[in-house]
């Protein structure tokens, strides 16, 4: 089994690609990791790839879609660190949920970081470490008796069908501050 990390990508020349072209080649690295997998699971299926994922995610093996998704903005802010760590990242989950057999394995659990170190020679860290600032929406914000508070896109929308958050400080309900 190959334990060496994939082999670097010339930073040089992913700083000059346009969307398109960095997206074909975050394709080629993801197949070179499946690639990396079949040498451990022979009849492991080849991951569809999406880069449609928004929020602070970089990643995720979506395994319900059948592949991989990716974060495009962190993509196209983080080049050499999508290539080096994340995609490995995502196809070790793809490889893991592929060679489990019986109840479900934690997500970042000894099989994932396993195939981590030992498949793709690297560190197992399970966040990334980016700024997200162009990567979320613009928070909603929200008071209480006692501060300002950012609600996410999807917990707003959950306020607007009725549900209620409260302060973890006063205890307080929260109410959306509009404008």
């Amino acid at each position: 089994m190959n334990t060496m990390p994939l082999p670097p990508w010339p930073e040089a020349s992913l700083a000059a690609l346009s969307t398109q072209a960095l997206h074909q080649a975050a394709r080629e690295r993801a197949d070179l990791a499946w690639q990396r997998c079949c040498e451990v699971h022979p009849g492991l299926p080849r991951p569809g790839i999406w880069f449609d994922l928004k929020g602070a995610s970089a990643g995720q093996a979506h395994l319900g879609r059948g592949g991989l998704r990716f974060n495009p903005v962190l993509l196209n802010e983080n080049r050499s660190a999508f290539f080096d760590e994340v995609i490995p990242h995502e196809m070790a989950h793809w490889l893991v949920f592929h060679l489990q057999n019986g109840p479900r394995l934690k997500p970042h659990g000894r099989e994932w970081k396993t195939v981590m170190r030992d498949l793709f020679g690297l560190a197992p860290r399970v966040t990334h470490r980016f700024d997200i600032a162009r990567a979320q929406p613009a928070p909603y914000r929200y008071q209480c008796g006692c501060q300002q508070h950012q609600l996410t896109a999807r917990r707003h929308a959950l306020v607007v069908k009725g549900r209620r958050y409260r302060c973890r400080h006063c205890a307080q309900t929260l109410v959306y501050c509009a404008g």
